[in-house]
C-alpha cells in the first residue's frame, strides 16, 4: 500500500513538473508579442505629443490588455486562484470618452509597468526556467552532432581534458544529467516566481479593492432598501386590492346566507356579486405575482417575455435576442425588469416613433441594449427610473451606460455577468 502511494505521489510530481514546463514554454512564447507591443506603446506615447499617437491607442490598448489577460490566466494555472481584471468599464462609451477612460485608468499604466517588467525580469526568469531543459536536449544529441560535423568544429576544451573524439563526446551526457536535475528541482520555483510577478502587477491594487468593497457595501445597502420597498409595495397592493375584495366577498356571503331562506332572489344577487368579487380578487393577485416574477418569464424565458413587452408598446419595437441558454432566475428577472423600465420610459417620456432591443451573451456577460429615436436628454441622476434600474443591476455586479444627447437618439447599454445554462422553456 505504501509503495502504491509513493508511486502515485511520484506520478503527481512528474505531471506537475511537466505542466509547469509547458507553462514556462507558454510564457516564453507570449513574451514575443509583449516585446512587440511594448515597442508600439513607446512609439504611441512619443507620437501622442504630435497627436498621431491618439489614433494608435484604439488599436494598441485592446490587444495589449488581451495579452495581459492571457498572462492572468497563465498565472492562475500556475499558482491557482483567480485574478480579476482591474480595468474600469468602458462598454457603451463613445470613442472619445473611452480613450479618456483608458488613458486615465491606473490599470493601464500598471499594464505598461508590467510590460516593462515582463520584457526584462520576466524574460530572464522564463529563460532560466526553460534553459536547463533545452540544455538537456542539446547534450543528449551532442554525440550525433559531433559525428555529423567536420572534425574540430565541436571540440570542447575543459582545461584538464579535451573532448575531440566521437567516443569522448558521450561524456557530455554527464552535463545532461546535471541540467536535468536543475530542471527537475529548480525550474518549477522559477516558473512560479514568473507567475508571482504577473500576479503582483496585474491584480487589482489595494485602492481598487477598497473601492470595490465600498461599492459592494453600497450595492448591498441599496438592495436591502429596494427589497424592503418591494415588500411594502406588495403588502400595500394586497391590502388595498385582494384583501379588500376578499373582505367584501366574506360580507356578501354572510348576507346571502342570512337572506337565502326569506329572500332567495336577493341572496342570488349577493352570490353573483361575490362571484364577481372572486374574479376581481384573482386578478389583483395575478397582478401582484406578475410584479414579483412574471409567469411569461418563467414559461417562455427572457426572449418571449421581452417580446411580450414589445407587443404592448404603442410604437414598433424591434427585438433581437441571441442567447444560447437561460440565465439564473434572479439575473433573468433583473434583466426583464430593466428592459421593462426602459420601454416604459420610452413610452412615457421619449416621444419616440420606434425603438430596438438587443440582448446577447458573450464572454460571461449578458448585454442588453435599448435604443429609441426619441427626443433624448435622459439622465440617470435626474430622478427617473433609470437610477432604480442601475441599483437593481448593481446588486448583480451589473453596469449601465446611458448615451442620450439632446434631440436623441438614446442608447442604454446594460451588462450583467452571468453564465447561461441549457435552454429550459415551456411551449406557450
Amino acid at each position: 500500500m505504501t509503495a502504491l502511494l509513493d508511486e502515485r505521489g511520484a506520478q503527481r510530481q512528474r505531471s506537475a513538473r511537466l505542466k509547469l514546463t509547458a507553462l514556462g514554454i507558454g510564457y516564453l512564447l507570449l513574451n514575443i508579442p509583449v516585446v512587440i507591443f511594448m515597442v508600439m506603446a513607446s512609439v504611441s506615447m512619443i507620437l501622442i505629443v504630435v497627436g498621431i499617437g491618439i489614433l494608435l491607442l484604439p488599436l494598441f490598448l485592446p490587444v495589449f490588455r488581451a495579452l495581459a489577460d492571457q498572462h492572468r490566466r497563465m498565472a492562475e494555472l500556475t499558482l491557482g486562484g483567480s485574478i480579476e481584471p482591474p480595468y474600469r468599464p468602458t462598454t457603451g462609451m463613445q470613442t472619445a470618452r473611452r480613450l479618456s477612460t483608458w488613458v486615465t485608468d491606473p490599470a493601464t499604466w500598471r499594464d505598461l509597468l508590467w510590460g516593462l517588467a515582463s520584457c526584462t525580469v520576466g524574460l530572464i526568469l522564463t529563460s532560466l526556467a526553460i534553459a536547463p531543459l533545452l540544455a538537456v536536449g542539446w547534450y543528449l544529441v551532442f554525440p550525433l552532432v559531433f559525428a555529423l560535423t567536420p572534425d574540430g568544429l565541436f571540440d570542447v576544451n575543459y582545461g584538464l581534458f579535451e573532448i575531440d573524439t566521437f567516443r569522448e563526446s558521450f561524456y557530455e551526457w554527464g552535463w545532461a544529467v546535471v541540467c536535468g536535475l536543475i530542471w527537475w528541482y529548480a525550474s518549477p520555483y522559477v516558473t512560479r516566481w514568473r507567475a508571482q510577478l504577473d500576479r503582483a502587477l496585474l491584480s487589482p491594487s489595494r485602492a481598487q479593492l477598497e473601492r470595490r468593497v465600498a461599492q459592494v457595501a453600497e450595492s448591498r445597502a441599496e438592495t436591502i432598501d429596494h427589497s424592503a420597498a418591494e415588500l411594502r409595495r406588495i403588502e400595500r397592493d394586497l391590502h388595498d386590492g385582494a384583501q379588500a375584495r376578499l373582505v367584501a366577498l366574506g360580507m356578501n356571503l354572510g348576507m346571502a346566507e342570512e337572506m337565502l331562506r326569506r329572500d332567495p332572489e336577493s341572496a342570488a344577487d349577493l352570490l353573483e356579486e361575490a362571484r364577481n368579487a372572486t374574479t376581481s380578487a384573482l386578478g389583483d393577485l395575478r397582478s401582484v405575482v406578475r410584479g414579483i416574477h412574471p409567469p411569461v418569464l418563467a414559461d417562455r424565458g427572457l426572449d418571449g417575455a421581452v417580446r411580450a413587452l414589445a407587443l404592448d408598446m404603442p410604437m414598433p419595437i424591434d427585438v433581437t435576442v441571441t442567447l444560447d441558454g437561460r440565465a439564473p432566475a434572479p439575473v433573468e428577472s433583473a434583466a426583464y425588469f430593466a428592459v421593462a423600465e426602459m420601454l416604459a420610459n420610452i413610452g412615457k417620456h421619449a416621444n419616440a416613433s420606434a425603438a430596438t432591443v438587443d440582448i446577447r451573451h458573450a464572454n460571461g456577460l449578458m448585454r442588453l441594449t435599448v435604443t429609441d429615436d426619441g427626443r433624448g436628454g435622459a439622465d440617470v441622476d435626474g430622478g427617473s427610473g433609470l437610477a432604480g434600474v442601475r441599483r437593481r443591476l448593481a446588486a448583480f455586479d451589473g453596469t449601465m451606460e446611458v448615451v442620450s444627447p439632446a434631440g436623441g437618439p438614446t442608447t442604454v447599454t446594460m451588462e450583467l455577468p452571468c453564465v447561461l445554462s441549457s435552454p429550459r422553456t415551456s411551449p406557450s
